[in-house]
Parts: C-alpha cells; sequence; structure tokens
C-alpha cells in the first residue's frame, strides 16, 4: 500500500493582501478549501501545513490538518521555492522514521481544487509511472496571434500565422498555480516538479484564478459561487 502525505504550504506574510492565506472566502478561511479537499479525497495518509505562523497554525488544525511543526527561517523568506519548502517539510518527517511514496503539494489559496481532481491527478501519478502531474488551464486566446509593441507600432509576434485560423493552432497550456502530485523519491532526486515525464489534467477556465489582488479576490469567490451552482 502506498503512502501519501499532503502538503499545504501557507505562509504568513503577505503584502499584496494581508494575511491571504486565512482570509474568508465565501464565508470560511480560503486556507480551509485545501485542507477539506485532502481530507475528502481519503487519499492521505497525513495532511499538514507547513506555515511560520502560529495562527495559520490554529486554524489549520481547526480545520482538521496536522501542524507538527513549524517552516524554517530559510523557508519562511520571499526567495524559497515550493520544492525548498517540499524537501524541507520530507527530510522532517525522515527525521521522524516516516516516509512517503506520494507528495501533493497544494496551494492555501485553491479553493478550486477539489477531492475528486486529486482522486484523479494521484491515479494518474501512479497508473502511468509519471513524475509528477500537475493541473493546466488553455490560453483562452491563442498565443501565436499576439501583438508586440516596437517603436510605437503594433506588429504580430509570430507574422507567420498572420492568416491561420485560431482552430487550427496548436494549443498552449500554463500552470494553475493549484496543485502538484509527485513521486516522492523522484521528486527529492532532482529537486524539481516539471521533468520530461511531467503528465497533466486539464482545467476549465472557470475553475483557475490566479489570486494576487483584491479584484482577483472578487473574480474568484464569482467563479466559485458559479463552480458550486453548477455542482
Amino acid at each position: 500500500m502506498k503512502k501519501r502525505i499532503a502538503i499545504i504550504t501557507a505562509r504568513g506574510g503577505s503584502k499584496r493582501i494581508p494575511k491571504k492565506n486565512i482570509r474568508a472566502f465565501c464565508g470560511k478561511p480560503i486556507l480551509t478549501y485545501s485542507i477539506e479537499a485532502a481530507l475528502l479525497s481519503k487519499l492521505f495518509d497525513e495532511v499538514m501545513v507547513s506555515t511560520d505562523s502560529e495562527e495559520i497554525a490554529r486554524i489549520a488544525k481547526e480545520a482538521g490538518a496536522k501542524v507538527p511543526f513549524l517552516r524554517s527561517e530559510k523557508t519562511s523568506n520571499d526567495y524559497a521555492t515550493t520544492a525548498d519548502v517540499l524537501v524541507e517539510v520530507l527530510s522532517e518527517y525522515e527525521k521522524q522514521g516516516r516516509q512517503f511514496d506520494t507528495v501533493c503539494c497544494i496551494y492555501p489559496t485553491a479553493p478550486f481544487v477539489t477531492a475528486e481532481k486529486l482522486q484523479r491527478a494521484v491515479s494518474l501519478l501512479e497508473e502511468k509511472d509519471a513524475d509528477s502531474v500537475v493541473p493546466v488551464v488553455r490560453y483562452s486566446f491563442p498565443p501565436q496571434r499576439a501583438f508586440v509593441i516596437r517603436d510605437g507600432l503594433t506588429v504580430m509576434k509570430y507574422p507567420e500565422h498572420a492568416r491561420s485560423r485560431s482552430q487550427d493552432l496548436e494549443p498552449y497550456f500554463h500552470d494553475c498555480g493549484q496543485f502538484y502530485c509527485m513521486q516522492t523519491e523522484r521528486f527529492l532526486q532532482k529537486k524539481q516538479i516539471f521533468t520530461d515525464r511531467t503528465l497533466s489534467i486539464e482545467m476549465p477556465e472557470t475553475q483557475v484564478q490566479d489570486i494576487d489582488n483584491e479584484t482577483d479576490w472578487e473574480l474568484a469567490e464569482l467563479k466559485y459561487k458559479m463552480m458550486e451552482k453548477n455542482g
């Protein structure tokens, strides 16, 4: 039986949206959505929150997550990467004699993550023996038809596609910024999430929203209410 851990990365500092990770989103702290999705999935032997904040730790525990230790100063600054945080967490668990075959990193401001999406990702990861699985979303407009401004003039970045039909162009995707599922051993070897054996699951644009400012927050709440309404 594979051992799995969900690590929710919730640092205390947030400059653009104060206390972003625990701010009320549609009636409850946004962090709790990630915790609840992980718990409801029934996938994980451990659902933990990595944080440097006692306040976040308290809310995480109330929502059912574990916070067995606080994040170090090294992984609490603005320059620490997600990979740095995951390596630290997995190392701390190893010191306790606990190791996991699969690790899922879930962001704390990802209310669109559901148990079903996590189940799909983990199933794909393990069935296809991939290094990692990430949720992606299609660019709403073909980047091949992009414009750039040079010397005040608006010109096509890729003029060879000036007459191409949108439906004939290869679709481009980008990371949703919601969660990542990985085979732990391979992640620790490479210290990176994206490899040449990364697979993806596509998300609808209505269930993806970066939350970097107040407008983003309002849009995310509108999209979340729409997702709830549509079941």
